[in-house]
């Protein structure tokens, strides 16, 4: 009997610990066509060819749910040891980095750099923190995550905490009573500080770039 060749995923994944907008994700890539699988095993991560991780919330919360999910070790292999291409998003974006003012846990250690709190005495308006709603980003560097979009482009934040790293690392930048990286980028490992799932066509167009990346 003639053994079935193993089918070519060539998917997207975005991991499920338990923290995060899965259905905005799943919704985008139901309209773009996209070949996706919701990842809450380490044998849905071996599956995909490209990998988002979202996030909402606080930094220690996020990287105690990942440590219990049996996920990391596998995570870790796929995008350090692999190089599949990966997405931080929001707290998903912050993990990746040491440590953060926000928490006591130790982060993934992906990049160089620690997570800051915004200092509201130097932000002059109402809502201080959260930093919440629209603000623009600043693309620069020409990363093929920013293709054919505006510079100024618009994104929707929701977030107190920010990340300091070498600059090296920065693929834009925004305002919010100083100058903050809002995206970075370290071989195959990509984060951005806003929510794409949220941004309409800045959004949708800027997880195709990532969905289209040759790295």
């Amino acid at each position: 009997m003639k053994k079935q060749k193993k089918e070519n995923f060539n998917m997207i994944a975005v991991v499920d610990y338990g923290l995060g907008n899965i259905k905005a994700f799943v919704n985008i890539f139901e309209r773009l066509n996209i070949k996706y699988i919701v990842a809450n095993t380490p044998e849905n991560l071996k599956l995909a060819e490209k990998i988002i991780l979202p996030g909402v919330g606080a930094f220690d919360t996020a990287m105690d749910l990942l440590n219990k999910s049996g996920l990391r070790d596998t995570l870790e292999h796929e995008i350090i040891i692999k190089k599949k291409p990966f997405l931080g998003v929001c707290v998903g974006m912050q993990i990746l980095f040491n440590f953060s003012e926000e928490g006591s846990l130790n982060g993934l250690g992906w990049v160089d750099g620690f997570v800051k709190k915004f200092d509201t005495s130097k932000i002059p308006f109402k809502t201080k923190t959260p930093h919440m709603g629209w603000n623009y980003v600043n693309p620069i560097n020409n990363s093929p995550i920013f293709l054919n979009h505006p510079n100024p482009s618009f994104f929707y934040f929701l977030h107190s905490y920010y990340v300091d790293c070498d600059d090296t690392y920065k693929i834009a930048e925004s305002y919010y009573g100083i100058h903050f990286i809002s995206a970075i980028n370290k071989e195959n490992i990509f984060g951005v500080q806003f929510h794409p799932e949220k941004s309409n066509k800045n959004g949708l167009l800027l997880i195709k770039n990532f969905i289209d990346l040759n790295v």
